[in-house]
């Protein structure tokens, strides 16, 4: 399954030159794995009311092409693997049918107590974990 989440670029994620800080695209792959998982039916919301988080352990992105101030870009994500005890997410950003970036996010499944846990079986759908 994948999912695209549109964000509309604000005029304080530029930098000087009118094009987004690099850093921005970190946060534009959080907006996508949020409404990846409430696409599928588990608002982030409810995974961590069950007592269960993803940590991010590791987050790379390769730029393409600028994104602008007020350009709506699309962040497409998807798992490209997951198992009950971590998920790996990969992003593809998006203006319009030009493709700006290309990233991808690692992360642990923890307990409240923040140590690593297995993902309960009733969630694997979800995730597309097998």
């Amino acid at each position: 399954m994948t999912h695209r989440a549109k964000v509309r670029v604000r005029y304080a994620e530029t930098d000087q030159m009118g094009v987004v800080y690099h850093a921005n695209y970190v946060v534009w792959m959080e907006v996508g794995r949020v409404e990846f998982a409430r696409a599928a039916g588990l608002p982030y919301k409810e995974l961590e009311a069950a007592g269960f988080f993803m940590a991010v352990i590791e987050a790379n992105c390769r730029y393409l092409a600028p994104a602008l101030y007020d350009d709506e870009i699309e962040v497409e994500t998807r798992v490209d693997k997951a198992t009950p005890r971590s998920i790996d997410f990969g992003y593809t950003f998006w203006r319009g049918a030009q493709k700006l970036g290309e990233g991808r996010t690692r992360h642990l499944f923890l307990n409240r107590d923040l140590r690593p846990a297995r993902l309960p079986a009733e969630y694997h759908g979800v995730f597309g974990i097998t």
